[in-house]
């Protein structure tokens, strides 16, 4: 899993005025924290954070604060302005080597499957998978082969399996499905039974920063 160093500075835990002036500056609050120990309060650049949200893999956030003090750790939630989608705060989950850890993996989709090439059309129900496993085992992606699905076909989480990692996701939920090509019945039918599927995990929660927010 590839690496991305984050430098940051602490603050103090502040009034949602002054977190909102952090915020018109440029800069995004966030909280990093790890089991048994304090949380950490910092902010960092807007800009510093993309790299580790608008991306389609999994990175492993060297945290670097003040300059002196390194963590290691994961993007584990990211909150967004409603109405400007700009990102207003972040949690960061520090990692310990050899102790397993809950995170949120996308899914990369490989191969062309029969339905795809007999017409039919590709529906994707979930892009990303609750798993638990060690630190290092942590994917930047998990591998989902849909080469043999054909029109009608749903993959399932539970016909997935990984080496070292544990899937956390409902195991009857659909990961894809194939549809019937368009004004067909069958596509109907497909329809019908994609719209029973489980809708996917919110990858974005509710942050921390609320009850902060609130003093």
């Amino acid at each position: 899993m590839a690496e991305i160093k984050l430098q940051a500075k602490t603050r103090e835990i502040s009034t949602k005025g002054k977190i909102n002036e952090l915020r018109r500056q440029g800069f995004v609050p966030g909280v990093f924290y790890i089991k048994n120990e304090d949380p950490i309060y910092f902010y960092v650049p807007e800009s510093s954070l993309r790299p580790l949200v608008y991306t389609t893999e999994m990175h492993l956030v060297d945290l670097i604060i003040d300059d002196d003090k390194n963590y290691k750790s994961i993007v584990k939630d990211v909150q967004f302005d409603p109405l400007t989608d700009k990102m207003i705060h972040v949690d960061l989950q520090g990692i310990t080597v050899g102790q397993a850890i809950e995170v949120q993996v996308p899914i990369l989709l490989t191969g062309q499957a029969i339905g795809i090439k007999e017409g039919g059309r590709l529906q994707q129900v979930i892009h990303k998978l609750d798993v638990e496993c060690l630190p290092k085992d942590i994917p930047e992606q998990l591998e989902v082969d849909i080469s043999n699905l054909k029109i009608g076909d749903n993959l399932l989480v539970k016909d997935l399996s990984y080496d070292n990692i544990k899937i956390l996701t409902e195991e009857d939920a659909v990961i894809v499905t194939i549809l019937a090509p368009k004004g067909t019945e069958e596509e109907t039918e497909a329809e019908e039974l994609g719209a029973e599927a489980p809708a996917e995990p919110e990858v974005i929660s509710k942050s921390k920063s609320d009850e902060e927010d609130q003093g």
